[in-house]
């Protein structure tokens, strides 16, 4: 039987009609989880062509239709509780490209800092700096099983089931990126995180750390910087980023840590230029006193 709703025609009569059940009805209920953003598909093209004509022309020539409709079909008229990472294979083989040595930035609790501090793989060049990455940055989207549309009413989150849209594509994403990187190592972390800077359940932890490729990698460097105004939770050699140094070096790898490390700091001060942390003199103090730590270092090993 198909709910009632209660509506007014176009002349302002009060009538009962029988619509048609939402996706969400038809399941007993909403999902929790904003919908389909609305515009996708065109934003999608013109951040590929976006990317492929100003962003990074270096990648060549990419067929963004091409790309929308191997993106599209990896999760339309399909469960949106059941699609898998390798679903988006197709997608990523098209849009994949070499990220370059010594460039890749890996990252928890601070997109939009990595976002300035790379400025559009200028510097680093991060996973939302990857054409992969880059069209589908802070979009969200999903499906409906039996049908060709988008749901723009809600999507599934992760606490309702891991294997929705969103997180799949993430996670392919995350792991191929992480597969592609070489050369020096950047990952950049906030130490002011609730919970600490390094999730211990994470795409960092669970995708990417996994799928490093030890002989292309000749070190990591690890970045640990504060909010400014915000709390110190976390530093290098300690708490969550000591969990990291440790499991990193297990591995095998050859790791550096810093603590607020001063071109993050800088470009985090010019929204505080006022702030103690920001005024010129106690940074280049700081920095002094970096290096007389560096200085003693050499001396004791000398």
């Amino acid at each position: 039987m198909l709910p009632i709703c209660v509506t007014q025609d176009h002349i302002g009569i009060w009538v009962l009609r029988r619509s048609a059940p939402s996706f969400s009805e038809v399941r007993g209920r909403k999902w929790k989880g904003e919908g389909t953003t609305q515009n996708l598909e065109s934003i999608f093209i013109g951040r590929c062509y976006d990317y492929i004509r100003i962003v990074n022309p270096a990648v060549g020539e990419k067929n963004c239709s091409e790309l929308w409709e191997a993106f599209r079909n990896a999760f339309i008229n399909k469960d949106p509780c059941n699609i898998l990472p390798k679903d988006y294979d197709l997608f990523i083989k098209l849009a994949f490209h070499t990220i370059p040595a010594n460039k890749s930035l890996f990252w928890e609790n601070n997109q939009l800092l990595v976002k300035s501090f790379t400025s559009g793989a200028r510097r680093y060049m991060s996973l939302s700096d990857a054409l992969f990455g880059f069209v589908a940055d802070f979009l969200i989207w999903c499906g409906q099983a039996n049908s060709t549309g988008l749901d723009y009413e809600s999507c599934p989150t992760m606490e309702e089931c891991e294997n929705n849209a969103v997180d799949s594509f993430w996670r392919m994403a995350s792991i191929t990126y992480a597969q592609h990187s070489s050369g020096v190592i950047h990952v950049l972390l906030n130490g002011s995180a609730e919970g600490g800077a390094y999730p211990v359940k994470g795409f960092f932890a669970d995708y990417e750390i996994p799928n490093l490729q030890k002989d292309k990698i000749s070190k990591i460097v690890i970045w640990v910087v504060d909010d400014i105004q915000g709390p110190d939770r976390d530093s290098c050699g300690k708490n969550t980023v000591k969990i990291l140094e440790d499991r990193l070096k297990a591995l095998g790898y050859d790791v550096t840590c810093t603590d607020n490390y001063k071109p993050v700091l800088f470009l985090l001060c010019v929204d505080y230029p006022d702030d103690s942390n920001c005024i010129l003199s106690s940074l280049m103090k700081d920095a002094r006193k970096s290096r007389a730590g560096i200085s003693l270092e050499e001396n004791k090993v000398t």
